[in-house]
């Protein structure tokens, strides 16, 4: 949402221009589509130019014109509220219980309850303009015997149309939090806005005909069961009888009825195309590239440069069209290039570049650290090693440091990888978003082990403290290999030194009677839960959510890898002063150990190693495959540094994993 960044300046003078732009193309497009929904309102094949003739002279009445102004309000309302929930980064619940608690969330029930009252008035609009028996709420009661009007009765179709309004705005409501419709991702390919428009509407078309027809279906259902609910208020509120010559809508005589059929499913389609162009056109206008200068001439503008920019944190889609304006500098401008390799005046320094560098770098360290972790907590298998707790010191051998389970960086690595209690959350929200799989550890049957990993364990657990078992030491997982090539007391080589032992926390406190008794009662009640069938549907993980929400970032590490490899590969011939080649070793370092990441990542028992197949949908699900997609890039993105420098890469300073890997990648044999 918006609410953090709407001082910002980005918000002010683009993107609230750009979401005005897209509701402003909505509104001029109402009148043709409310011309187009009167004439298949009002279809009559025996009568072709009657039908025609009556439409057109219907479409200047009274009724079509207040209808329009009703519909503009509607999509006003509906624009605003895709500005304020839209988000770049998706929201990937990890358990049925969270999908509920989102679900039921007070920001979501809000945005159900205005769209259900935004449904009914579309409902309103399009029984006006279809008219005769839908026109009004109100008519005249016709009895059988004496066939004349004798007093006001409700009628039940005008209702019927209303209620079927509220609740395919409910319906859409609902559709758009549990299918992510509020994730704007970006196109691949860069086209026109119009080329864009174009090729998505029948899309648009089709998706809203099948979508209305379910809601029809399932509206029928329910009206048929629970219909006599509000019938029998409206009646009541409003002192109004039941015509008793007509069926019952709650009836099957009275749902068999194809016109009524017709007008509802038609009227459902309309409401759909109508929020679902709305809802494109800001996709397609907020997604459009901006170009950011990469240095001012105005200190006043410094804050605007790309370099500043990409460093920001919030808000995030400014950081994301930032790095996608990166990736497409680095490809398709040689004159922009030449601004990032260029030094300053007076200094001669290449701020530029570092700045640029530095944060691409940042960013695919973060996402390293994530994976770490993540394989960490899965390959432990409940067993934490007591290197992993950041408040244990290790005392550190004499004759080598090897036991440690983390590469120790050099002079031109990147800086050492921590793996204390706290998990890195969101690579620009890093104090705000939680780790992709801790809703497992906050589920009451999660492991003592795993929370201990997390920082969350309850003190007065046995678990808390340090583990001196040398069965978890030797259980523990080796990630990483040492650079020094000593070899570690994991995998059963001996140590150079005594093995460490950590000794026991000074002041430590016996756990109390009451608190063992009390921590006793809630593992029975989590061993008794964990018996039940359907709790343990609701907090086991979803497939491949862990893994997805691990990876729901993962645009903003493509765009870094393609920028930085872009960058790399034309400094070849590009870079007159040889910044780049400063830092090489710490991008190809970077990388390969990113990749060395992702690697293991994907050979995880629950990790898939190939995207599922996904049909053609207007709802767009590519966050599911961005793991993929990450792959593919950083593979990319080292063969096109490799292919381009070739054997110059031997004079590189890197360890000799990374030499042995980089070799591959120049043998092409990976």
């Amino acid at each position: 949402m918006l609410s953090l960044g709407h001082d910002h300046w980005f918000i002010r003078k683009v993107v609230f221009w750009r979401a005005a732009a897209s509701i402003a193309w909505s509104v001029l497009l109402l009148p043709a589509s409310t011309a187009i929904f009167v004439l298949l309102s009002r279809i009559s094949v025996l009568h072709p130019i009657e039908w025609i003739t009556g439409s057109l002279n219907f479409l200047c009445g009274s009724y079509v014109i207040f209808s329009i102004v009703l519909l503009c309000l509607v999509v006003l309302i509906i624009g605003f509220f895709i500005l304020e929930f839209y988000t770049v980064v998706p929201s990937i619940p990890c358990t049925q219980i969270a999908l509920i608690g989102k679900v039921l969330h007070p920001q979501q029930f809000i945005h159900s309850l205005v769209h259900s009252m935004m449904g009914m008035l579309v409902s309103w609009c399009a029984a006006v303009m279809i008219g005769g028996r839908y026109q009004f709420l109100t008519s005249p009661c016709i009895t059988e015997e004496s066939a004349v009007a004798s007093s006001m009765c409700l009628n039940e179709y005008h209702l019927f149309f209303l209620l079927a309004g509220a609740f395919m705005g409910y319906s859409y409501s609902l559709l758009y939090v549990v299918g992510n419709m509020n994730y704007v991702s970006f196109p691949n390919i860069q086209q026109n806005k119009y080329l864009r428009f174009k090729g998505t509407l029948p899309l648009v078309i089709k998706h809203s005909a099948v979508q209305a027809l379910y809601s029809v279906r399932n509206y029928c259902i329910t009206y048929f069961f629970l219909g006599y609910i509000p019938r029998a208020w409206i009646c009541t509120t409003m002192n109004l009888q039941k015509d008793r010559a007509l069926h019952s809508l709650d009836t099957l005589t009275g749902l068999l009825d194809f016109s009524l059929l017709y007008h509802l499913w038609i009227s459902g389609t309309f409401l759909l195309v109508t929020w679902y162009m709305t809802w494109l056109l800001f996709r397609i206008y907020t997604t459009e590239v901006y170009c950011f200068p990469v240095q001012s001439s105005f200190s006043e503008d410094a804050h605007q440069c790309l370099p500043k920019v990409l460093s920001s944190k919030q808000p995030l889609i400014l950081k994301y069209l930032a790095l996608q304006d990166f990736a497409l500098l680095s490809q398709n401008s040689p004159s922009r290039r030449q601004e990032v390799f260029s030094l300053s005046q007076p200094g001669g320094h290449p701020h530029n570049w570092s700045a640029l560098s530095g944060e691409c770098l940042t960013i695919l360290n973060d996402l390293t650290q994530k994976l770490i972790a993540y394989q960490e907590a899965v390959s432990s298998n409940g067993r934490i090693k007591p290197q992993s707790v950041g408040s244990d010191k290790r005392p550190s051998s004499s004759g080598s440091s090897a036991t440690s389970l983390i590469e120790e960086p050099t002079s031109w690595q990147t800086p050492r990888v921590s793996m204390g209690p706290k998990t890195p959350g969101s690579v620009f929200l890093r104090s705000s978003v939680a780790s992709p799989f801790t809703p497992d550890l906050g589920s009451p049957f999660g492991s003592p082990a795993m929370k201990r990993l997390t920082g969350t364990l309850d003190p007065s657990s046995p678990w808390h403290g340090s583990v001196q078992s040398p069965h978890v030491m030797r259980r523990g997982p080796k990630l990483w290999t040492s650079s020094l090539g000593a070899e570690s007391p994991l995998n059963g080589s001996p140590q150079s030194g005594p093995v460490p032992v950590p000794s026991p926390v000074a002041g430590a406190q016996k756990p109390s009677i009451v608190s063992l008794w009390i921590q006793n009662r809630q593992e029975q009640v989590k061993n008794v839960l964990a018996k039940r069938v359907l709790i343990m549907y609701l907090f086991n993980k979803l497939p491949e959510a862990s893994s997805q929400a691990l990876f729901a970032e993962s645009q903003a590490h493509i765009w870094a890898l393609e920028g930085l490899s872009h960058l790399v590969a034309a400094s070849y011939t590009e870079d007159r002063f040889g910044v780049v080649q400063t830092t090489l070793p710490d991008i190809l370092g970077t990388m390969l150990t990113l990749q060395e990441a992702v690697d293991k990542h994907f050979k995880l028992p629950h990790a898939s190693s190939k995207p599922a197949r996904t049909l053609s949908s207007l709802v767009d699900t590519s966050y599911k495959t961005l793991r993929f997609a990450l792959r593919a890039s950083l593979k990319t993105a080292i063969y096109r540094i490799t292919t381009t420098f070739g054997e110059h890469l031997n004079a590189v300073q890197v360890s000799v994993e990374h030499r042995k890997k980089l070799q591959q990648f120049l043998e092409y044999k990976e």
